[in-house]
């Protein structure tokens, strides 16, 4: 029997638990992604109803979308947005000015002209002029645009909100008021259209930990040295099992009442797992759970290689269910494809509709024919990932691609989408893994380091653990009779407070979320009628980011020359300037990223260089790969100095003349030589250099390192390079 080649998506929604202790919102983004990115991505879906998917809703999230849909939640933006304009103080204005474009300018802002109009104004002349000339009138205009740049085109049919869109300016308090009251119509529509559709079948709906825990974590802190034996963690352990089943059962709980049924998968919050924790997800009755390529890969002791097309080698490995056996009954895992899932995730935005459908069923179809066509087997490839985040980089919230992706599913014979369950329930696993083995990580990395073993993550676990402490010392404080100090607990034990503190992420909002932890955690001594620690009163950390640091996530540039700062956010950054040996350096700051497609450079030269006159007409990028056995060429210059890294051997070299606007790309041969090779690379030197290198021109393998230096040259003299005594290091996806 020939089987179609099975596909299952996940989409995971979430959002951060935004409301304090005391009630009250202090972010918006629940609001505008309700609006933007829930309801949308399935009457999408309805539309092709051979393509059943799953969606995972996060308890907290659905606390949230009700709070909003009932009115009773309001955040300071939506406070501002329904005020009239000439009541707002100095402080109010300011707000408005440095957060109401808090939005990806290319897909949010730059289609609406008036919305246009305001952001260049305050990027060419300043908040400070903005402050002093924009009248009551820009100030409504902008606070009515920033709500509806967020709600999804497809509901721009509706008349009310094609009425706004047309008239673009002149915004009254009526239309800012009836503005939100189309965000709420829209938000009382998540829930009741997810339930509609798991009934018909075409949705399956998962949940997560209540407060998206990290499930290792919460049972034993000292499970992160398992992936990572040298790692730093809290002086005293947090060491709460407990909490486990409590999180499991207030999840079910939730999604029981709001769909009348019992959840049958888990999405374990940030895919996170352990040997530990399956007997409570079996326990609380879960059947299946989702997880990642790279949890997988740790258990069979099989790193998951891929050939330069992005094909995995042995794809029999991933593509099916396991069964793991616990003491307390069997349960199901799947594994996602972490390079498909990231495509979506942070590729696909940057090319058209069609291109982006054409790649992806390329890439199924070598799938199917990796695992021998006609397939004897029901072989299952599962995509997961972020439901919301990522459409706010694509042109119209991604509709487009995904228009065209899911007509080309329901037209393609030798691919069927099926729910989780539904396929599991057709093929129950028969390959086994034992549950003592599953390797202890997350989805990133596969390990645990994002949410542990930075010094602040460490202190904030300290501070958890002193809180989650004092709470067990008052046996009388149960969840019936201290339902507050418990709500604190289990807010302040989501993963969304260590992801951005300390190292690795960050946001403009860190101090926020700072607040909130220290808020929740406050909470629990003040409903035990304890005093607050003096050490909650502080903040964990500065929040002042680092001039230089690494990559935070993956960049999407647009190579244009223009230094747009949401292109960089992301980037990493070393301060070239920083030093008193190079304040006079041609060079003053370079960034650095990459995404599936592409590695990205930015180079921000001195003020007022010029290439040929006061900066040297060529620009060269050499790197080497280590560990991998390559012919390697010398730097080919004049006048070089015979120190590290100048006299290391190069794989590849990128140049770029400024003054002819040329490219090319060379690697090594025999003999300290250089050939030329096929690129298309592309840089624009404006306001600094941007450049772009596509990964699959150097024709090398994913998951390798390159260590990159930059020269500045005239023709074949040496003139300088950067990073002093230092390799950017980036890898190949």
């Amino acid at each position: 029997m020939a089987y179609p080649l099975y596909v299952a998506f996940v989409w995971h929604q979430h959002q951060p638990l935004y409301s304090s202790s005391q009630g009250e919102y202090r972010l918006p983004w629940v609001r505008l992604h309700g609006t933007k990115d829930y309801l949308d991505l399935i009457l999408l879906l309805e539309r092709y109803p051979k393509l059943h998917q799953t969606v995972n809703l996060v308890p907290s999230l659905i606390h949230q979308l009700e709070d909003y849909a009932n009115g009773k939640a309001c955040d300071p933006y939506l406070n501002l947005t329904l005020t009239p304009t000439h009541h707002f103080n100095r402080a109010q204005r300011e707000y408005i000015i440095n957060h109401f474009f808090d939005a990806n300018y290319r897909t949010l802002i730059d289609p609406h002209p008036r919305y246009r109009q305001l952001y260049q104004q305050r990027v060419n002349h300043g908040a400070a002029w903005c402050l002093h000339h924009w009248t009551n009138q820009d100030y409504s205009d902008l606070l009515a645009w920033h709500n509806l740049a967020w709600i999804d085109p497809l509901f721009w049919g509706d008349s009310e909100i094609a009425y706004w869109l047309e008239k673009g300016k002149g915004f009254t308090l009526q239309d800012r008021q009836r503005i939100y009251a189309k965000q709420q119509e829209i938000i009382r529509q998540i829930i009741p259209q997810h339930k509609r559709m798991q009934e018909t079948g075409q949705l399956e709906l998962t949940t997560s930990p209540y407060t998206h825990a990290i499930l290792p974590l919460l049972a034993d802190t000292d499970a992160a040295k398992i992936a990572v034996p040298d790692i730093n963690l809290p002086q005293h352990c947090f060491r709460w099992e407990e909490d486990i089943p409590r999180h499991l059962e207030k999840a079910k709980a939730v999604y029981q009442d709001c769909f009348e049924t019992l959840p049958q998968g888990l999405w374990p919050s940030e895919q996170a797992i352990s040997p530990q924790v399956l007997s409570h997800i079996a326990q609380a009755g879960f059947q299946w759970f989702c997880c990642d390529e790279g949890i997988l890969g740790w258990t069979l002791n099989h790193f998951f290689h891929r050939n330069e097309n992005g094909s995995l080698y042995a794809p029999e490995l991933l593509y099916q269910p396991y069964r793991l056996p616990t003491p307390d009954g069997d349960l199901s895992v799947v594994f996602r494809d972490h390079r498909l899932s990231d495509l979506i995730g942070f590729t696909y935005s940057k090319l058209s509709p069609q291109t982006a459908t054409n790649d992806f069923i390329n890439r199924l179809n070598e799938i199917a024919s990796n695992l021998g066509e006609p397939l004897e087997h029901p072989w299952l490839v599962t995509i997961a990932l972020d439901g919301e985040n990522c459409w706010e980089q694509y042109q119209q919230d991604g509709n487009p691609f995904l228009e065209t992706l899911y007509q080309a599913l329901s037209d393609h014979r030798g691919i069927e989408l099926v729910t989780v369950s539904e396929f599991l329930e057709k093929f129950p696993p028969t390959a086994i893994l034992p549950s003592e083995k599953l390797h202890t990580g997350s989805w990133v990395n596969g390990n645990l380091t994002t949410w542990i073993g930075d010094p602040i993550k460490n202190r904030a676990w300290e501070l958890l653990a002193k809180a989650r402490q004092t709470l067990a010392n008052h046996p009388d404080a149960t969840e019936e009779n201290c339902p507050e100090a418990w709500e604190a607990l289990y807010a302040a034990e989501g993963s969304d407070w260590f992801w951005w503190f300390g190292e690795g992420h960050s946001s403009n909002q860190d101090a926020i979320f700072d607040q909130l932890f220290r808020d929740h955690l406050s909470k629990i001594y003040q409903a035990l009628g304890l005093p607050i620690p003096g050490e909650l009163k502080t903040p964990l950390e500065s929040h002042q980011r680092k001039k230089s640091h690494p990559p935070l996530s993956f960049i999407h540039p647009f190579i244009d020359g223009i230094a747009d700062e949401q292109d960089w956010d992301k980037a990493g950054r070393i301060e070239i300037a920083s030093g008193a040996m190079h304040h006079n350096s041609d060079i003053q700051r370079l960034w650095y990223g990459l995404d599936h497609l592409n590695f990205y450079f930015r180079f921000d030269f001195k003020k007022g260089g010029q290439p040929g006159t006061n900066l040297p007409p060529h620009l060269h990028l050499f790197w080497f790969y280590p560990g991998v056995t390559l012919l390697n060429s010398r730097l080919p210059f004049k006048n070089l100095p015979q120190h590290p890294p100048l006299t290391y051997l190069y794989h590849h070299h990128l140049g770029i003349n400024l003054v002819e606007e040329t490219v090319w790309l060379e690697e090594a041969t025999e003999n300290n030589r250089w050939f030329g090779r096929r690129t298309r690379a592309k840089f624009y030197f404006n306001d600094c250099l941007e450049l772009s290198m596509p990964w699959e021109d150097l024709g090398m393998s994913p998951d390798i390192d390159l260590n990159i230096i930059i020269v500045l040259a005239d023709h074949s003299q040496f003139c300088s390079y950067f990073p002093d005594g230092e390799f950017v290091v980036l890898q190949i996806p």
